[in-house]
């Protein structure tokens, strides 16, 4: 995985183009990595499950397209564009996507 530098600003165009919503598929790109933070788009397809995980870095997720059901901490939660949602670090939680979809993921380390 290809590392960005910190003290180095980056512009990311074509985002959308560059990875459509697949066909019964759920696809991501890393656009930003560094010691500090990774910034990752997500597609996912309609019925497209990401089972329950954790993370030992707060994420910060946008909704930017489509509709997500999100559980955390075992409470369900639909999502649609505009809506944010806030992961503390190791909190469980699982996505499904309801229609075709995307979202922006930031990890940054606390």
């Amino acid at each position: 995985m290809t590392t960005t530098p910190v003290s180095q600003s980056g512009v990311y165009t074509n985002t959308y183009t560059d990875l459509p919503i697949s066909k019964e598929a759920t696809t991501s790109r890393v656009l930003v990595n560094n010691d500090v933070l990774r910034h990752v788009m997500f597609t996912m397809d309609a019925g497209q499950v990401l089972t329950e995980h954790t993370s030992t870095r707060a994420v910060i997720i946008n909704i930017l397209e489509g509709r997500f059901r999100f559980t955390i901490n075992g409470k369900d939660n639909e999502v649609v564009p505009g809506d944010v949602i806030y992961l503390a670090p190791n909190d469980p939680h699982a996505v499904e996507a309801l229609e075709p979809s995307r979202m922006s993921l930031t990890l940054v380390v606390v």
